[in-house]
Formats: structure tokens, C-alpha cells, sequence
């Protein structure tokens, strides 16, 4: 390991589950290895649970559910407080776990400590707001009350990208709301969630009330099916694909789980001819190129208008062409390794596909090999021009640092073109007309429009999607809802 990202808490790299407060193997004692996306080396291993494991987690998280509800909501914000100070006094090392395990640079792992971090602020602040109505009576000697209480345990799974932000995210409502969580981290990156476990545990969050389980891509459908049959896991939060996702809303339906998804995305990028080209450029720099653009609310269609197009095509290409490639170890790295083979070999499909159909490469279009980095998994960061709807990359999320451009001529074709894809998480568009903006901003189909505006996440804003990008919100007092239910009260008698 450089030194660059050597912990300077070693107790923060932790190598087991977290359950009923306790640090257990899997019960099979099986583990397997967490790789290095760039070297493609394993340097540390973990737990391999399955559905023993799972239904384990689920037991104490059940039996600490009536304890944690019956806390005041004070009480439990206090416990988030915390929680959320030693996230925030233990940045440098949270972030050297982020960019071992998934392969961003240090600078931005960073960025998503403070990013997850705020919602644990967040919703330590919202959940002595979680407040019920009193209904005007429909008659005299009746009053009608409406309370919220806690949807019961949670079970939590995660994905790769953003393996801090993503669970934090989760984890802090369904806490603040007086859920008891059962949580699988991605198989790709489980260290940085076991060490967020090991801060709240450190915190004071009681034993049972938060439990997590690691699990490898063959063992992950166990442990999901446990707690999915499991009547007392009454809701399931997770960020993946739109296919996992529809799957599990299937197999919850025996159950009738409530349930927030956040899938799939394909979101377009639209620059009209009155905007402003320097701002739309430096907007999808920082909207696609996060993380190699491996988001969920990556651009993946870039429609600029025929007027612009050349111009914008070649201020774009410069700044791309400029962005430097290497590991996190690399203080000047600017983008990252892609997180596996899988994904390096999806991007190089799309571009392969599109330049068979006739896109052209303004810079980049192929896998970088760097000295020593055979197993690494860089892809240079890429502009292709005369994109069409009958390229792969248009149909599918590319997940990784290739840019799109595809042409259009009037607001009503590049609205139409925008929606014409199942998914609807983000969309973006720069425009200084504002008749314009109001018109296209009601007229796009997606849970999120940035409106001249790259970076669209705050802990504040409901962040999802709708159509086959699921439904739920993460964030904002939308996000708290999302874990508890509404119970009527009616009293008469009075």
C-alpha cells in the first residue's frame, strides 16, 4: 500500500460483520478478497456471508426495533451527532479506504466523505421533526390526529460508486426515523461501510439497531432472499440496477415491503443555442467526469444544438483531452480506474459499437495501459461526436468517462429525443431564455433536473427517480418519510 492511503487508524480497516454489536465471521467461515481496481491486486478480505448470516443480522435487529423506537427522538438525533463527528474528524482515513477499494482520487473521496456525512447531519436534525397533523373533526365529540411512526427494520443494499455516501445515506433516516437497519454493502467495496459501523458503534448506536453483513456477487442473492422472505424486515432501501431492482420488488411483493429504489439512469445533457457554452462545458465536466463517470446521474446523451455543435464539440475535447489518468496514489490523479473488468470491458463495447456506427473520436476511445498496471482498469477519458439513437451508448448507461454528442435542431425534437428512453432519474440543460426553461423543465420526464447547473446532490433535496429509474426519495424531509408510516387516530367520546 503507498503511503499515501496507509489509515492512520489501522482499526478502521475492519475485517468482519457487525452484528448485534458484535465483530463475527461468516458462519461458514468463508471470506473472499477485496480488490485494488488500480493494480487489480486483493489486499484485504472479508466475510462471505450467506442467508445464515442474514437471517442472524435480522434477529437482532428485530429484537432491538421496540428499544430504539421507544428512545426520544432528541435521544436518537444525539446518537447521529456523533456519529456524524467522528465521520467528519476521521475524513483522511474514510477517504484512503474509498479510493483503495473503489478507485477514485483522494481529492474526491474526500468530497464524498463530507457529502455523506451531511445526511447523517442531516436527518439528525429532521428526526425530532417528524410531525403528525390534527384534522379539523367532521363532527362535534371526535378529534382526528394523524401520527408517523417508524416502518420497523430496514434492510439496506448498496452499490460500489459512492460506498460511504450511498449507505449513509440510507442508514441515517431510517435511524432518525427509529428503524433498526440490517445492511449489505457492494461486494466491490465493503471496507469503507465496516469502518462507518465501526465509528457508529464507537458513537453509542446501541448493539442490534444497526447490523452489517459482506457478502461476495455470488453469495449477494442469499443474503438479499433471507431478508426478502423475512416477514419482519418491513422495508428495503436500494441503489442498483433497474433489472436487481425490479427483482426486488418482485420477490418483496409475498411480504408487501415497503420500499425505496434507486435504479438506473440514462440521463441527457441538452445545450440550446442561447446558452451559455463556457458554462455548459464546465457543467458536464462536473457532471460527467465525478467519479469516471461512474454515477447514477451521469450525462449519458449529450444533445447540442446544430448552431453551437461545432464549438461546443471543441472547447469540450480540450478540456477532456487535458484531464490526467492514474491511481489515487497519484496526487494528481483526475480520474480513476474503472472498479472492474467488467465495467472496463462495457465501456469499451459502447465505444467499439458507436465508432462501428459511424461516431467520430475527438480524443481518447480506447483502455489505458500504464507502466506497471497491467491488471489496472483505466479507459481514456473520451468525446465522440454523431452519436445516434441506434448506438448502444444511447440505449444503455456507459459508466465511465465517455462523452456523446449528438445533434439536434428544435426544442421539440431534443425534448422528444430526452424522454425517449424508459429510465427518468436526471436530466440537465443549459438555456438563458427563460420562457424556455420553464417550458422544457415541466416538459423532461425525470425525478431531477439540473437547470444550468452541473451538480445537482444536497442533503436538503429530494434525490430519485420515476418510470423504470424507481421510486422513493433519498434526502431532504421527503427522504425521512420514506421510513415511516402514517397511522390515523381518531378519538371520540369528547
Amino acid at each position: 500500500m503507498t503511503k499515501l492511503l496507509t489509515l492512520t487508524r489501522a482499526d478502521l480497516l475492519c475485517s468482519a460483520n457487525y452484528i448485534g454489536g458484535a465483530w463475527l465471521p461468516a458462519a461458514s467461515g468463508a471470506r473472499y478478497a477485496v480488490e485494488d481496481p488500480a493494480s487489480g491486486a486483493a489486499f484485504a478480505d472479508v466475510p462471505d456471508s450467506a442467508a445464515d448470516d442474514a437471517r442472524l443480522a435480522a434477529d437482532h435487529a428485530y429484537a432491538a426495533f421496540d428499544g430504539w423506537r421507544a428512545r426520544s427522538a432528541r435521544d436518537r438525533a444525539g446518537l447521529l451527532k456523533r456519529w456524524h463527528a467522528l465521520i467528519v474528524a476521521n475524513t483522511d482515513d474514510l477517504a484512503r479506504l474509498i479510493s483503495r477499494e473503489q478507485g477514485k482520487p483522494l481529492a474526491e473521496a474526500r468530497a464524498e466523505v463530507a457529502y455523506g456525512a451531511s445526511y447523517v447531519e442531516w436527518f439528525a436534525e429532521e428526526a425530532v421533526r417528524a410531525y403528525g397533523d390534527m384534522i379539523p373533526e367532521p363532527a362535534r365529540g371526535k378529534k382526528l390526529m394523524v401520527v408517523k411512526e417508524p416502518a420497523g427494520v430496514v434492510a439496506a443494499i448498496t452499490p460500489w460508486n459512492f460506498p460511504l455516501a450511498m449507505i449513509a445515506r440510507k442508514i441515517a433516516p431510517a435511524l432518525a426515523a427509529g428503524c433498526t437497519v440490517v445492511a449489505k454493502p457492494a461486494e466491490d467495496t465493503p471496507l469503507t461501510a465496516l469502518a462507518l459501523v465501526q465509528l457508529a458503534h464507537e458513537a453509542g448506536i446501541p448493539p442490534g439497531v444497526l447490523n452489517m453483513v459482506t457478502a461476495s456477487r455470488a453469495s449477494t442473492p442469499g443474503v438479499a432472499d433471507a431478508w426478502l422472505q423475512d416477514p419482519r424486515v418491513r422495508k428495503i432501501t436500494f441503489t442498483g440496477s433497474t433489472a436487481v431492482g425490479k427483482s426486488l420488488a418482485r420477490d418483496s411483493a409475498g411480504t408487501l415491503k415497503k420500499l425505496s429504489l434507486e435504479l438506473g439512469g440514462n440521463a441527457p445533457f441538452i445545450v440550446f443555442d442561447d446558452a451559455d457554452l463556457d458554462a455548459a462545458v464546465n457543467g458536464l465536466m462536473a457532471a460527467k467526469f465525478r467519479n469516471g463517470g461512474q454515477t447514477c446521474v451521469s450525462p449519458n446523451r449529450v444533445y447540442v444544438h446544430d448552431s453551437v455543435y461545432p464549438a461546443f464539440a471543441a472547447r469540450l475535447a480540450q478540456r477532456v483531452a487535458a484531464l490526467a489518468v492514474g491511481p489515487a496514489s497519484d496526487p494528481a490523479s483526475q480520474i480513476g480506474p474503472l472498479i472492474n473488468s467488467r465495467a472496463l470491458d462495457k465501456v469499451a463495447g459502447h465505444v467499439a459499437d458507436a465508432v462501428e456506427r459511424g461516431a467520430g473520436v475527438l480524443c481518447g476511445g480506447a483502455p489505458l495501459r500504464r507502466p506497471g498496471d497491467d491488471r489496472a482498469r483505466y479507459y481514456a477519458p473520451t468525446v465522440l461526436t454523431d452519436a445516434d439513437h441506434g448506438m448502444r451508448l444511447a440505449q444503455e448507461e456507459t459508466f465511465g468517462p465517455v462523452v456523446a454528442l449528438f445533434r439536434f435542431h428544435s426544442e421539440d425534437e431534443v425534448v422528444a429525443l430526452a424522454n425517449d428512453t424508459p429510465f427518468g432519474l436526471a436530466a440537465y440543460f443549459y438555456a438563458r431564455d427563460i420562457a424556455r426553461v420553464w417550458r422544457v423543465a415541466d416538459r423532461l420526464e425525470t425525478g431531477i433536473v439540473g437547470i444550468n447547473e452541473g451538480a445537482l446532490a444536497a442533503e436538503a433535496a429530494p434525490f430519485g427517480g420515476i418510470k423504470d429509474s424507481g421510486y422513493g426519495r433519498e434526502g431532504s424531509r421527503y427522504g425521512l418519510d420514506d421510513y415511516m408510516h402514517t397511522k390515523y387516530l381518531c378519538m371520540g367520546g369528547l
